[in-house]
């Protein structure tokens, strides 16, 4: 995996600024300039991740990779689960109220979510070779609980304009262009957020929110309320200048071809296999178009600008090789699921693209065939022996018994990997892993036939 490993040394400074416009992932700052400056000494940031399901998906990855850039260039990342903001729900790109989740789901949700983060930051540590630890998980549940809504009113809503808060594009929106309109309850979300960064400057010495090009206002926010509280409380006065905290936040992903980036045919691609199989993860990446495949690998892979840049030229030279899809697929996979299932996911691949399936295991041969058409049948059908002349017909492999007997002739069907002929029969002890068959003809057309 040396291809995947590339990375810049611990030793050496990284500009993380530098690395993000490299990237493509820098939309906008509160002050660049200065910005990068205050990066020149170890500082902390923080993106918050929203627990509206027991998954993200792969547009989320663009925040969790922030965070691990930042603690690859040497500094301190911090995930914030929203455990309390996740009970109101940001109606940032909302054109609707939300249903709110009751507090079980959300908790269910933080649990589900926080899988992902140990799997990104372990296999992280794995590609790049820089030991990142635990990942830094802070719930914003433990700070909110203890606060009363008298409380939230005098020492939050104190410090925020309502003249402001109407003029943000989320509120705004809702307000003069849907029917709806927005409950007070959305209305305050941007309280919660601005006050999430309070909370970590104030605790952890945090200076920077990160976030989607959707979050800047609540980012700007979130330092108007910490320079409005320092003044307010006369804490530190004399050096809240010293204490400046910044913003930034990357462009939403797109695709080349103007189409929803992470949404197939099958619906959205998911960071954790119980819904999106590290099988389907792999393809989603294999399968990424030629012009968007050099963008991807700078948005969402560790892999340092020389591996990057030899990958663009390799794609260049000969497209057809896909040595850049390729290496998309394995550190992505890997990333999120380990090397021990990317390494099965492009072996179910390739076994896919040969017909040698026979050695898949069951779960992997399920998932690389799960878009293929499929019939149930009952297993006492098998006992007298299914002529395959016939069967091709049941599966619509072929259309009529000629065409059926002229693809078995000239060796275009296999059944589970082996070549088929004209007078084979299917016999339960043909099937594989005891429950079906596998049937190809040519190279892509595949009919699942499993037998209850």
């Amino acid at each position: 995996m040396s291809s995947q490993s590339s990375s810049q040394p611990a030793d050496q400074h990284v500009d993380f600024i530098s690395e993000l416009q490299w990237r493509g992932l820098l939309h906008q700052s509160t002050g660049e300039e200065a910005l990068r400056q205050h990066l020149s000494a170890p500082r902390r940031a923080y993106v918050g991740f929203d627990p509206t399901a027991p998954s993200l998906t792969i547009g989320n990855l663009v925040g969790i990779l922030a965070l691990v850039r930042f603690a690859l260039a040497g500094h301190s990342p911090v995930i914030v689960v929203g455990g309390a903001t996740g009970l109101i729900g940001d109606p940032s790109g909302k054109s609707a109220e939300r249903t709110l989740n009751t507090p079980e789901t959300v908790q269910d949700n933080v649990l589900g979510q926080t899988r992902i983060y140990h799997n990104v930051w372990k296999n992280a540590s794995l590609l790049t070779g820089q030991p990142l630890g635990e990942p830094p998980i802070r719930n914003n549940y433990d700070w909110f609980k203890p606060i009363s809504f008298l409380d939230a009113l005098r020492d939050i809503g104190k410090h925020f304009s309502v003249n402001m808060m109407i003029q943000k594009e989320s509120v705004k929106e809702r307000l003069h262009n849907r029917d709806q309109g927005i409950s007070y309850t959305e209305f305050s979300y941007m309280l919660l957020q601005a006050y999430d960064f309070l909370h970590l400057w104030k605790s952890e010495g945090v200076t920077l929110q990160m976030g989607g090009s959707d979050q800047f206002g609540n980012i700007i926010c979130g330092s108007d309320l910490i320079r409005r509280h320092a003044a307010h409380t006369h804490a530190d006065t004399a050096n809240i200048g010293q204490h400046d905290t910044f913003g930034l936040t990357w462009p939403l992903v797109t695709k080349s071809d103007g189409g929803k980036f992470g949404k197939t045919e099958s619906g959205a691609i998911w960071l954790t296999a119980d819904r999106t199989s590290p099988y389907a993860f792999y393809q989603f990446w294999l399968n990424a178009a030629d012009a968007d495949v050099v963008k991807f690998l700078k948005i969402f892979t560790l892999l340092d600008k020389p591996e990057i840049e030899r990958l663009t030229a390799a794609l260049a030279a000969n497209p057809g090789a896909r040595e850049a899809h390729r290496a998309l697929a394995r550190h992505m996979t890997t990333l999120l699921h380990g090397p021990a299932e990317m390494e099965l996911a492009e072996k179910a691949a390739k076994a896919l693209f040969s017909g040698d399936i026979a050695g898949l295991p069951l779960a992997t041969l399920e998932e690389a065939l799960a878009s293929a058409p499929s019939s149930d049948h009952t297993r006492a059908s098998l006992d007298p022996g299914i002529p395959l002349l016939d069967f091709l017909i049941t599966t619509n492999l072929a259309s009529s018994k000629r065409e059926a007997r002229e693809f078995l002739a000239n060796g275009s069907v296999s059944v589970n990997g082996s070549k088929a002929g004209p007078d084979d029969t299917l016999t339960t002890n043909g099937l594989l892993h005891n429950r079906l068959f596998a049937i190809r003809r040519g190279k892509k057309n595949w009919h699942v036939a499993r037998f209850a």
